[in-house]
């Protein structure tokens, strides 16, 4: 899938179309692959006729065909399926080297109809809501004007089926999709077979980090690096002012008793307390005892976290201290790099460790 970083791009770009009276672009989106591919169902890139893209799928071999089919497809108007494997692409499946199969769906954008479900999908993401989008693309294997339905919350916040039928199972879909991820399913229907493509899209990522230290300051363009919603966070407003950080980064004074009211600690938060005082490292870290973020993380040295797991106020937290990946970081700003290494590896269920010694998938 695309990154939320990706898809907040790919958002503004259909809005851009959305706004041209003729416009003149072709969706490419990621529907079935099997075993090793260079992404996963549910990414999309867009390209345009006079060649721009927006959100790169692999920039190799692969994309340059599937940039070409876009482009004539943009010209017939008509949308189709690109399969890459055995039976076809198999000159474009060589040289990818990765032995994958895929399915992509190429989908003309040449109204601005074609992008009426960017906006309600970026007030979704804006609200912080976990949004299904469910995507009708194929009957009976034969590709069609794909027809969409946003649910946020599980609420229905986009319905471009035009038919109730299509409605309750795109609905469906959306209820019965297990977690995260997207696939697509094939649906049993008086109509045919149907082809509807999943996506679990999530909020951006939210960092919260707390101090106003060298490593905390280095850690801040690298959060925004990977898309996540950025803020700097101290209870000193001189000190704050001092170290600002850089233009497009938000900052915040406030207190650890009013965090929860200032920002939301919600599951797609991280926090990283690293204020170099051990008292008000543990007064943070406790504002986040009873809060679900996906992670709560502090510096220090192995003296110092113990104290922190010795502490009253932090019983019951579950804290990763010392913050970051055992890389023998030393600046701030490999520290930087290792506290992010580690959110990253949290967020996906991974334990950080070489890829030569993981046995299983390398992406996702």
């Amino acid at each position: 899938m695309n990154s939320p970083h990706e898809l907040a791009l790919l958002i503004d770009a259909l809005h851009a179309l959305h706004g041209e009276a003729h416009p003149r672009a072709a969706l490419a989106t990621l529907t079935r692959t099997r075993g090793s591919t260079f992404r996963r169902p549910g990414t999309h890139m867009l390209v345009f006729e006079d060649g721009r893209l927006v959100c790169e799928l692999s920039g190799g071999c692969p994309q340059r065909d599937i940039e070409l089919r876009a482009r004539e497809a943009i010209a017939s108007g008509q949308p189709r399926l690109l399969h890459y494997n055995a039976d076809s692409g198999l000159d474009v499946l060589m040289e990818m080297g990765c032995g994958g199969e895929l399915e992509i769906l190429i989908e003309p954008l040449l109204s601005p109809g074609a992008t009426d479900f960017a906006a309600p999908l970026a007030r979704c993401m804006g609200s912080r809501a976990s949004a299904r989008l469910a995507t009708l693309f194929a009957v009976d294997g034969q590709a069609l004007e794909p027809r969409r339905l946003l649910c946020c919350d599980g609420e229905v916040c986009f319905d471009g089926t035009g038919d109730e039928a299509l409605r309750a199972a795109l609905a469906a879909a959306c209820t019965d999709w297990p977690g995260r991820g997207a696939g697509t399913r094939r649906l049993a229907t008086p109509r045919g077979e149907l082809d509807v493509l999943v996506e679990a899209i999530d909020p951006p990522h939210a960092l919260l980090v707390v101090g106003s230290s060298a490593a905390a300051r280095a850690l801040l363009p690298v959060s925004a690096a990977l898309g996540w919603q950025t803020t700097l966070v101290d209870s000193d407003a001189e000190r704050l002012r001092r170290h600002a950080p850089p233009p497009g980064l938000r900052h915040l004074c406030t207190t650890p008793e009013r965090l929860g009211e200032a920002l939301p600690l919600d599951r797609h938060t991280s926090v990283v307390v690293m204020t170099h005082n051990l008292e008000q490292d543990i007064a943070w870290l406790a504002a986040l005892r009873d809060a679900p973020v996906a992670y709560a993380g502090a510096l220090g040295s192995r003296e110092r976290v113990a104290r922190m797991r010795d502490a009253k106020a932090l019983a019951g937290l579950r804290l990763h201290a010392p913050a970051g990946l055992d890389i023998g970081s030393e600046t701030p700003e490999e520290i930087a790099l290792a506290v992010a290494a580690e959110i990253m590896a949290v967020l996906n269920g991974r334990g950080g460790g070489p890829l030569r010694d993981n046995d299983g998938a390398i992406h996702g």
